[in-house]
């Protein structure tokens, strides 16, 4: 047996020095057939936001609106230019979120402090004096409640603090007249003593500059007293018909969906770095430099299978091409089966004539007998055969002088050959021969697949020893070694399945067979399913 001679590993990808652009759409390929893990994960974020909104009581929230006005001693007197920065509104706003405006509301609402501060917010708006607080709780009333509460707290809190600064500031005062009065009354006595002296001039202006002292005192110590300590007013209270649910809840729904996509987006990229697949033509080329024989499509419908069987048929021209009889061609793969493209192959070689053995040694005979039988069914019909046979000639006249008279035609026997018993003890039984006719009117055998005018057989590597054209169905070579074995003895096809083969594996095939010395013939490309 020859084969074609071996020669130096072949290899169309591209030069190693020209780096390949990355599209949009091998960004989108990992995400796409990643796709179930995406789904996965999306719904599982889904499901969490779901069991949120379900599970975790809608939060309400109501707003009330407080207007912060500075201490002044008179109130119709009109504001200055800067009257905005007369009040320190960063200060206000520490107060109105402190921690006697939060025991306050503790124990006018009940419950506990942290809680309260959690549920309190206070927005100071940019340029304003203006303090708004929004209580958010379980129900509406609650809400309402907690708010106004919040509010009329920081102003009692913010007018005690006034007016304890108010009060303070009496008080001396009050101290100041009170001693100033004392030396008043100690000064007239002096006057009264040394009235017409020199003594008691001295004492009289003594005196006058004490009473206008104290007319000072009483003076500021009025103004002080008119002080307006009031420190704001609520200008807007809250009601339960302007509360709102705090936040939108389907917007957790929509969030958990996305927030899902994206972690199993990164989680896609995550395992696809770490399971690497076969996922283009570009993929298998690098993975095996080798030669592409053949793309072979997955129909876009499966009752329309033409597409996948003339890719089969274009990958059977390729491999006919390097070949010569006798050939011995293994079908490797790393861990798929096949056993479908074998017979597609099978198919597609004999149907321009040639005799195919199809050698299974893993117990695949009759998936492959299957296959064959479907695949022929599907063959494009040959206009150079005729459809109807031929009818047969008729019978030649007879010659000019012949007999009219023909011979009287012999009645078949009843009793076929073989079937009357002799009573001769040395006869012998005759049986009759059975032959099975196949399309082109040759006789098959048991084993053997009529295939346009070609044929296909079945059977194990041994017994394919004699006949040219050799199809080994190998096992995966990740499991068995056969293949590779036979493909030493001629040549081999690297079968990749699309999406499906790891890359690492496909380059523990090739490394394997370059170790043994096999010359594939290329590699084909094919994508799950049938082929």
């Amino acid at each position: 047996m020859t084969d074609a001679t071996p020669a130096s590993w072949p290899t169309d990808s591209p030069s190693s020095g020209t780096a390949r652009a990355v599209t949009l759409t091998d960004l989108l390929r990992v995400p796409m057939h990643r796709l179930r893990l995406v789904v996965a994960v999306a719904l599982v974020g889904l499901l969490a936001a779901l069991g949120y909104v379900l599970l975790v009581p809608a939060a309400v929230s109501a707003s009330a609106v407080v207007a912060v006005r500075p201490v002044v001693t008179d109130a119709f007197t009109p504001s200055g230019a800067g009257a905005d920065r007369a009040v320190n509104m960063n200060v206000e706003s520490g107060l109105a979120t402190g921690t006697q405006v939060v025991q306050r509301l503790a124990d006018a609402a009940g419950g506990e402090p942290r809680e309260i501060r959690n549920a309190l917010e206070v927005e100071v708006p940019t340029g304003g004096q203006i303090l708004r607080f929004t209580y958010q709780a379980h129900d509406a009333q609650r809400a309402v409640q907690g708010a106004n509460l919040a509010a009329q707290a920081y102003l009692d809190v913010r007018r005690t603090m006034y007016e304890q600064q108010r009060a303070e500031m009496l008080r001396s005062y009050d101290a100041s007249i009170t001693k100033v009065a004392a030396q008043q009354t100690a000064v007239q006595k002096r006057v009264s003593s040394a009235k017409g002296t020199a003594a008691g001039d001295a004492a009289l202006a003594e005196l006058s500059g004490i009473n206008n002292q104290l007319t000072q005192l009483n003076a500021a110590r009025t103004e002080i007293a008119a002080v307006d300590v009031n420190p704001g007013w609520i200008t807007q209270t809250a009601e339960r018909a302007l509360a709102t649910s705090a936040g939108h809840r389907p917007l957790y729904l929509v969030a958990g969906l996305l927030g899902g996509a994206l972690l199993g987006v990164v989680l896609a990229y995550a395992w696809e770095s770490a399971d690497r697949r076969v996922r283009s033509v570009s993929d298998g080329r690098d993975a095996t430099g080798l030669p592409l024989l053949g793309t072979v499509r997955r129909p876009a419908f499966r009752g329309s299978p033409r597409a996948v069987d003339a890719d089969i048929r274009y990958v059977a021209m390729a491999v006919a091409e390097r070949v010569r009889q006798p050939a011995r061609v293994a079908l490797v793969t790393a861990r798929e089966d096949a056993t479908a493209l074998t017979a597609g192959l099978a198919v597609a070689l004999a149907a321009d004539g040639r005799e195919v053995f199809v050698a299974d040694d893993s117990g695949r005979a009759e998936r492959l007998r299957a296959a064959v039988l479907a695949d022929r069914g599907r063959l494009p019909i040959d206009p150079s055969r005729p459809l109807v046979p031929k009818p047969r000639p008729a019978a030649a006249p007879s010659p000019a002088g012949a007999t009219a008279e023909s011979p009287a035609p012999r009645r078949p026997s009843p009793h076929p050959p073989g079937a009357r018993p002799s009573t001769d003890p040395d006869a012998t039984l005759t049986l009759p021969r059975v032959a099975s006719a196949s399309e082109n009117g040759r006789p098959a055998s048991a084993d053997e697949v009529t295939v346009g005018v070609g044929s296909v057989r079945f059977g194990t590597w041994r017994q394919g020893a004699d006949h040219g054209l050799v199809l080994f169905n190998a096992p995966p070579a990740e499991s068995d070694e056969r293949g590779v074995a036979v493909a030493r003895q001629g040549s081999a096809v690297v079968v990749v399945e699309r999406d499906r083969t790891r890359q690492s594996d496909l380059r523990r095939l090739v490394e394997r067979l370059r170790a043994a010395g096999v010359t594939p013939l290329g590699f084909v490309l094919t994508r799950n399913g049938r082929a």
